[in-house]
């Protein structure tokens, strides 16, 4: 096996639904976003999650996972991009979110890595977390924010069939639609600096904000 093969069965692996990071625990907001009518059909679902892709937490998570890997790469310290990932949480779902991911993320990888990259412990945001690992071995950086942007758009779309009749179908032309919403954000990410941090979601956020207030939920956010 190549390095080249080997680093892409990684990606495959970690990004995979099997890994136990309990993504399928959170809804980013979306729940709540249901609930109040702001996505009620399979366009609306797809428009929310390209708004965040490109606008919001998406985006802000491509370019942290971008610097965490360059960093990772030539074995410098990455510890503040983890505080920095962790300050930038819009809110205490949100924080629960990132952190709880990111921790399960970095308990799982240990079958591959003892030793943590980056001088991180498993107190970690998911994307520092992914980004660290990623660029310690080296798996191509376009190809991690791909697969990192696909896994969390997956995630919410299986979280909406649950919220609304979306269907299986209806579901897979949702991540079909998005393909190059997810490619686009993914190559911008790759020339990215802190510099390009920022949002303009503000009712993704809004969302993620009040569904600490919703009454009945099944998602932890």
């Amino acid at each position: 096996m190549s390095a080249e093969q080997r680093a892409l069965l990684r990606l495959i692996n970690w990004l995979s639904p099997s890994l136990p990071t309990g993504g399928y625990s959170y809804s980013h907001g979306l729940e709540m976003a249901v609930a109040e009518g702001h996505v009620a059909d399979r366009e609306g679902l797809q428009n929310w999650l390209g708004d965040i892709l490109t606008l919001g937490s998406g985006w802000n998570d491509a370019v942290m996972l971008a610097e965490t890997w360059r960093t990772a790469g030539r074995h410098g310290d990455c510890r503040p991009l983890a505080r920095l990932a962790e300050a930038m949480a819009g809110g205490a779902e949100r924080h629960l979110e990132t952190m709880a991911q990111g921790q399960a993320f970095m308990r799982a990888v240990q079958a591959w890595h003892r030793d943590l990259p980056g001088g991180l412990d498993r107190n970690c945001p998911l994307p520092i977390a992914v980004g660290a690992v990623a660029g310690v071995d080296k798996v191509p950086l376009l190809a991690t924010a791909t697969g990192y942007l696909n896994a969390f758009v997956s995630n919410l779309v299986q979280a909406a069939q649950r919220l609304m009749p979306l269907g299986q179908q209806g579901g897979v032309e949702v991540l079909a639609g998005l393909e190059p919403v997810i490619l686009s954000t993914a190559s911008q990410a790759l020339d990215s600096t802190l510099n390009d941090l920022g949002g303009i979601a503000v009712q993704a956020d809004r969302m993620s904000l009040t569904h600490e207030q919703q009454l009945v939920r099944i998602f932890r956010t």
